[in-house]
């Protein structure tokens, strides 16, 4: 299994933010939904390995979270919908760079990595501009060039189009949906985007409340909101 759940907590605080979840996911794409305070993003960061659970276990790419995380940073990562927290050097062709930094490759081959990425996310022609003065358009894509420059195995979206318009939504979905040899856990609010997956997870209070064919997953989302 691709992720695989088993009673997992976490307590943040005084909060049970997700409560004895258990899960086994081997879809490519996942999309993951409910409302506001579900624990969706949550997940999505405990998949990340941004927190750790408070109890259960969790394995993921067939890694236990606790002994391997360094490779599973390695091999995992994360695009958040605000692309200011993922950009943190001067230009486009060095904030790309930086993903690499770990990697330990020849200046010679960072570079044609580099070029590569860009070039796939037609960022070339402004790879020397401020990454700071770009659009939201083009910092999504430039937070998705920094991600996928270390061909990761698995990408973690927490809502990356959350705040664009139609145009730029679509194409940076259409990037993240590339089959590129990764896996995608999509948290959305975008119940369109999230029938592109093929499998779909609810969170409701903490707790998995359906998982199965996205259509079918997002038909009871809809009923618990007319509730």
């Amino acid at each position: 299994m691709t992720i695989r759940l088993d009673s997992v907590s976490l307590r943040l605080g005084d909060t049970d933010v997700l409560r004895d979840v258990s899960l086994a996911l081997d879809a490519r794409t996942v999309a993951v939904i409910g409302e506001n305070g579900s624990g969706k993003s949550t997940f999505a960061r405990l998949m990340g390995g941004l927190v750790r659970p408070s109890g259960g276990s969790l394995s993921i790419l067939g890694l236990d979270t606790a002994r391997h995380a360094a490779e599973l940073r390695r091999r995992t990562a994360l695009v958040f919908s605000n692309p200011d927290a993922q950009i943190v050097m001067p230009t486009v062709a060095e904030d790309v760079a930086f993903s690499l930094r770990a990697e330990r490759m020849p200046p010679a081959e960072v570079r044609a990595r580099v070029e590569v990425a860009l070039e796939r996310f037609g960022l070339t022609s402004l790879a020397e501009r401020s990454a700071h003065d770009l659009s939201g358009g083009q910092k999504q894509l430039l937070a998705l060039c920094g991600a996928f420059v270390r061909r990761p195995d698995l990408v973690i979206a927490d809502e990356p189009t959350a705040y664009l318009d139609a145009r730029n939504a679509r194409l940076i979905a259409d990037h993240l949906f590339a089959d590129a040899g990764h896996r995608l856990i999509l948290v959305t609010h975008d119940l369109n985007l999230a029938q592109r997956c093929e499998t779909a997870v609810l969170f409701a209070g903490g707790r998995v409340a359906a998982v199965g064919e996205p259509a079918a997953v997002v038909a009871e989302y809809e009923v618990l909101l007319r509730c």
